[in-house]
């Protein structure tokens, strides 16, 4: 394998800086030259803090990706976690698969949402739930960094809400888009495209947005022009996919709305290829050829309606309330790690598929301006049911039973504001949650004879009560203060727990690894905020005395309950050079322990499935006129060290690009994904598993070139 090239990432940028205008990538579209990057936002309501609390005025940090951003991004790549990593300055590389397991935030889970409603699946994590919408249907992502208990189960992490589109005013809008990507030798094998369709409209108290998108992804090539590696758990490369997205209000009258949304994601791996495994001890990364895979191929398909009710004024009080129902299929691949005997008694492998339906219903009631408008008060109850159950296909065997889990937690959320520029806020949320599992069998995945041990069933329920405190302190108009403590509660990885018992006479009631995951999270920051110019800086710490680290047992990953403890640094600024030229800056700092031994010490240093590398990232913004508007953007990678120096990471830089340029009717844009063409093995393939068949490499030098028109 050739030399990896991320010593030449800096002298890159540079040259890179300097040809900025033809190669640089799309800022947000700009029909005018007065349309300027220092034109200022109204204040945006976080709706993901339940509270409305606005942004720039939380105790937590608290990042607001906007359309514009989205957009950007969207030139380069398609690829969910990899948007996420680009602009969130703790969010673990992308591993570039269908899979987003080691994809963490602050070295914990996040808990996924789409308008509050929750993707994750808090029985049998399929690691795939930032993959149940495209993002052309996302009008803005709101992510709260660190655990938090306000939307529920999961956010030991933090939150990451996927807020969709709605309707446009002006009559019926409607939007085409068509683009093609390829690498860039243009393989006839790597060619992909996307076709997005849109409209939207109001009509007297009715209005409606309905959006398709379809895609076809090619194979992917590295910056050594070999295609990367097939995964098992699942690929975004050699796929199709289709997202069906709708969404209809009516005005019961100026303050009442009543909205009704469905979103439908299908996407399906080809059956083209088979990975070539590769050699870890000699460099060789895993690779793909041509070839029909055995079994039927994996795919994500995710259905998630909602309908909701709001009220701004119910006598003085703001009130919210949803319900929503999901239903989630995911298919992995077929392993050598399941086999059985066929019809003729030879030995066959099985893959896979995860089952799992959620309903529930949240409800929230929000008044403000209390105590000559110095208190603020949030009240609300969610609700969620969830089923969940694995199965293999082939055979018909249970892999994971059906478990049943049911959660009910009322909250209360405030605000006080007890001299101008100082503001409490404080809130408690009671969680009562209930497990049913029936008697069932394990299977044996090391040998064909599957020999089974038999484990009872149980009804294990639990309580927690999860609290939060916080100050922001205005200190001038340009600079703020805050702090916090707040706790997050999570379900480990049931499925993980019950397909993993190896000795006989347990049964569920008594499994202590079903206890839960209660992660505290302190912070501290300041932001400051000078015209042109915006900085915050943040440091945090966030401990579990009964956390959870995924381990790799005999090929699969097992969750191993111990004591954890994650510091880390966050740095983010901005700085308008001028009303058309912005720079912006990111630097992230995160190390974690664990107590492997059990002495009730953390000696043992997390790994890169838990922990990020730190990681810099710049950013350059340009609208040059009225037509030509471009991006420049670059990230490195630092090496990190563990205890096992066979999951030591060696740091990697990697460039993007893309423009923009209004044409008479319609925009065209470009997308450049690694510029230098960087060879790199991924951070995750280095640094989070020791395997033949996980050492991937990432994607190299990629073109996107799109067309879109608004009429």
């Amino acid at each position: 394998m050739q030399t990896m090239k991320h010593a030449a990432f800096w002298p890159t940028v540079t040259l890179a800086g300097l040809v900025a205008a033809t190669q640089a990538n799309a800022q947000q579209e700009a029909t005018d030259v007065g349309q300027s990057l220092s034109e200022s936002s109204p204040t945006m309501v976080v709706t993901a803090t339940r509270s409305r609390s606005e942004e720039g005025k939380t105790p937590q940090r608290v990042t607001v990706i906007t359309r514009e951003q989205i957009e950007q991004q969207l030139a380069i790549t398609d690829d969910p976690g990899q948007v996420l990593s680009n602009l969130i300055p703790s969010f673990s590389p992308s591993r570039q698969k269908l899979s987003n397991a080691g994809e963490t935030l602050r070295g914990r889970d996040a808990l996924f949402l789409i308008d509050g409603v929750p993707q994750s699946n808090p029985l049998r994590d399929s690691s795939r739930d930032s993959y149940t919408i495209d993002l052309s249907m996302v009008e803005r992502i709101e992510v709260i960094h660190g655990a938090s208990a306000e939307h529920g189960l999961g956010a030991t992490g933090g939150l990451i809400n996927f807020v969709t589109r709605r309707a446009e005013g002006g009559g019926i809008n409607q939007s085409a888009g068509i683009s093609f990507t390829v690498d860039d030798d243009l393989h006839s094998e790597g060619l992909g495209n996307k076709l997005n369709y849109r409209i939207s409209g109001q009509q007297g108290d009715w209005d409606f947005v309905a959006a398709a998108t379809r895609q076809e992804r090619g194979v992917f090539y590295d910056g050594g022009d070999r295609r990367v590696g097939i995964a098992y758990p699942g690929e975004l490369q050699n796929s199709e996919s289709y997202d069906l997205f709708g969404k209809l209000g009516y005005w019961i009258d100026d303050n009442q709305n009543i909205e009704l949304s469905l979103n439908h994601f299908d996407l399906e791996e080809g059956d083209d290829y088979v990975p070539v495994v590769g050699d870890r001890d000699a460099g060789i990364p895993t690779s793909a050829e041509r070839g029909t895979p055995d079994g039927a191929p994996g795919f994500n398909e995710v259905t998630t309606a909602r309908l909701a009710y709001s009220h701004a004024d119910w006598y003085g009080n703001a009130v919210d309330a949803q319900v929503y129902r999901q239903r989630f299929r995911a298919r992995f691949a077929t392993t050598p790690f399941f086999p059985y005997l066929d019809g003729n008694g030879n030995t066959q492998f099985d893959q896979t598929r995860n089952e799992s339906d959620k309903q529930g219903a949240k409800f929230t009631l929000n008044r403000q301006g209390m105590l000559d408008d110095r208190l603020g008060v949030t009240v609300g109850l969610d609700i969620l049911e969830d089923e969940t159950r694995q199965m293999l296909v082939e055979t018909g065997r249970t892999y994971v039973p059906e478990s049943r889990y049911s959660n009910i937690a009322p909250f209360l959320q405030g605000q006080f504001k007890i001299a101008d520029p100082l503001t409490l806020h404080a809130g408690v949320r009671h969680e009562h949650a209930d497990l049913e599992v029936d008697a069932y069998e394990t299977i044996d995945r090391s040998n064909v004879t599957q020999g089974n041990v038999a484990v009872g069933g149980g009804n294990p329920s639990f309580d927690e009560t999860l609290y939060n405190v916080g100050l922001t302190y205005q200190a001038t108009e340009w600079a703020q203060l805050y702090a916090s403590y707040s706790e997050g509660f999570g379900m480990p990885d049931v499925g993980r727990v019950l397909r993993g018992i190896g000795e006989p006479g347990q049964d569920v009631d008594t499994l202590l690894q079903l206890q839960p995951i209660v992660t505290d999270n302190q912070e501290i920051g300041a932001r400051f905020d000078w015209e042109r110019y915006g900085l915050e800086v943040s440091y945090y710490e966030s401990n579990s005395d009964f956390g959870q680290r995924l381990a790799e047992q005999n090929g699969t990953w097992v969750g191993s309950r111990e004591k954890t403890e994650i510091q880390g640094v966050e740095v983010t600024g901005n700085m308008q050079i001028n009303d058309y030229h912005d720079l912006s800056l990111s630097y992230a700092h995160t190390q974690g322990k664990s107590d492997q031994d059990g002495d009730g010490s953390v000696d043992t240093k997390l790994t890169g499935i838990n922990i990020a590398p730190d990681t810099l990232k710049l950013g350059w913004s340009a609208v040059w006129n009225d037509r030509l508007s471009t991006r420049l953007q670059g990230r490195y990678y630092f090496d990190r060290s563990v205890d096992n120096p066979a999951l030591d990471f060696d740091g990697y830089g990697l460039v993007d690009a893309s423009l923009a340029y209004q044409l008479p009717t319609g925009q065209l844009s470009l997308g450049i994904e690694n510029l230098t063409d960087e060879d790199y093995l991924t951070y995750y393939s280095q640094a989070a598993r020791i395997s033949d068949e996980y050492y991937f490499t990432g994607r190299g030098r990629t073109f996107t070139v799109g067309y879109q028109l608004d009429f």
